[in-house]
């Protein structure tokens, strides 16, 4: 079996949102088509606590973009995002949530970073999501949404990781480029990790 995941496709993360990725909500179109074309579909979210670890306004004199040691791990700060229960944190209207079958929430906890719909960067807690798809007979899982570099980048690892076979949809996923180039090397990095990449045209028709 297979199944759609579907990465953080949330307010914040799109244009006049708190961390928005360039043209973010330009996927929507396509990542609907897709959602329409596979029988099950999963979807993540940011979900942070307000006080969250990676958040830049935590750490006066620090900026968007900095690296800190977060107990134990390189953590870059970004802007506060995806706060529990706002606006920022929901879907995007756009999103046809309708067809998903169950949403998984990541960066929960306060003292670590989770860019993997898996797992927290550090691999210290499961969020479900390898169990659930396990126990539907999914095999292999196809992946689109937010951010390319970041997000989907570490969600598709992790999916590779746990043994799936494990598809990138490159034209439903944008990146933070926060540094040049860093959506290519994404896409390279998982493909180098075994991950293939693939067009949504090359999958729908």
């Amino acid at each position: 079996m297979n199944a759609l995941i579907v990465v953080d496709i949330q307010n914040d993360f799109v244009t006049g949102g708190a961390l928005a990725v360039p043209q973010g909500e330009s996927i929507i179109p396509t990542v609907n088509q897709l959602i329409d074309t596979f029988d099950l579909v999963v979807a993540t979210k940011d979900w942070h606590p307000k006080n969250h670890g990676s958040f830049v306004d935590n750490y006066p004199g620090k900026k968007v973009g900095d690296v800190i040691d977060l107990h134990g791990l390189d953590q870059i700060l970004w802007p506060t995002h995806c706060v529990q229960h706002t606006q920022g944190a929901e879907f995007v209207e756009g999103l046809n949530t309708k067809g998903i079958r169950r949403v998984f929430s990541k960066g929960t906890d306060t003292d670590i970073d989770s860019y993997s719909g898996f797992y927290d960067n550090g691999h210290r807690k499961a969020t479900g999501l390898e169990e659930y798809l396990k126990d539907k007979g999914v095999k292999d899982v196809y992946i689109a949404g937010l951010a390319a570099d970041y997000c989907v980048k570490y969600t598709a690892l992790d999916a590779l990781k746990v043994n799936f076979k494990t598809y990138l949809v490159k034209d439903a996923t944008k990146g933070v480029d926060l540094n040049e180039g860093d959506v290519e090397k994404a896409f390279k990095n998982v493909q180098e990790a075994g991950g293939i990449l693939l067009t949504s045209e090359e999958l729908v028709g």
